[in-house]
C-alpha cells in the first residue's frame, strides 16, 4: 500500500468549507475534466462497482466493494460497503476514509481536512474530505489518496483502528 510518506503540500491557501452538513467544498473548485477522470480511474479498481451514496448529498457517486474484497475494518467504510464518494459537480471533493496516519499526514499537507463529525468525537479521525483537483498534478496526487482508501478498504493496511459506533451492515 502506498504510504503517502512522499506526499508533497499542497500549494496555495486551503478552499472555503462548510463546517457543518453538508459538509462541501465551496471554493478552488475541480474542473469537471478532472472530476470525472479521477470517477473513470475509481471505478475501474478491481470489485468497485458505483451507485448513488446512502449517506451524502444527492448526485454524490459512491463507490462500493464487492463484499468478498471488503477485507479492511468496518472503519474503512463510510456505510455499508462505500469507502468513498465524489461529490457533485459543484462541489468536486470527495469523503474517504485513510489510515488514522495517512489521514493526519493528507491534512497536515493540506489536501483535506477531517469530516466535522470528527471534531465532535461522532467518528474517528480517519473519515476526510480530499479536496477536489485543480490541476493535472493535483490530481494525480488525489489519485494516490483515493488508491490508499480503497487499499484500506481491501484490508492490505493492517495497523489497527479506534472502533467506530455502529458497523458497516447499517
Amino acid at each position: 500500500m502506498d504510504r503517502l510518506e512522499d506526499l508533497p503540500a499542497r500549494t496555495g491557501e486551503r478552499p472555503l468549507t462548510r463546517r457543518s452538513m453538508p459538509h462541501q467544498q465551496l471554493t478552488q473548485n475541480a474542473p469537471r475534466a478532472l472530476q470525472e477522470a479521477l470517477f473513470e480511474r475509481a471505478q475501474a479498481l478491481p470489485g468497485v462497482r458505483v451507485a448513488p451514496s446512502r449517506i451524502s448529498v444527492p448526485g454524490a457517486r459512491a463507490f462500493y466493494l464487492d463484499p468478498e474484497r471488503a477485507r479492511g475494518p468496518a472503519e474503512a467504510f463510510v456505510f455499508g460497503y462505500e469507502f468513498a464518494h465524489l461529490h457533485p459537480p459543484y462541489d468536486g471533493s470527495l469523503h474517504l476514509s485513510l489510515p488514522p496516519e495517512l489521514a493526519e499526514r493528507v491534512v497536515e499537507r493540506g489536501w483535506g481536512e477531517f469530516h466535522p463529525l470528527v471534531a465532535q468525537g461522532v467518528l474517528p479521525p480517519i473519515y476526510v474530505m480530499v479536496y477536489g483537483p485543480r490541476d493535472e498534478a493535483e490530481l494525480e496526487v488525489v489519485w494516490r489518496i483515493l488508491q490508499a482508501s480503497y487499499a484500506f478498504a481491501c484490508g492490505e493496511w493492517m495497523e489497527p483502528v479506534q472502533a467506530q459506533k455502529g458497523d458497516r451492515n447499517k
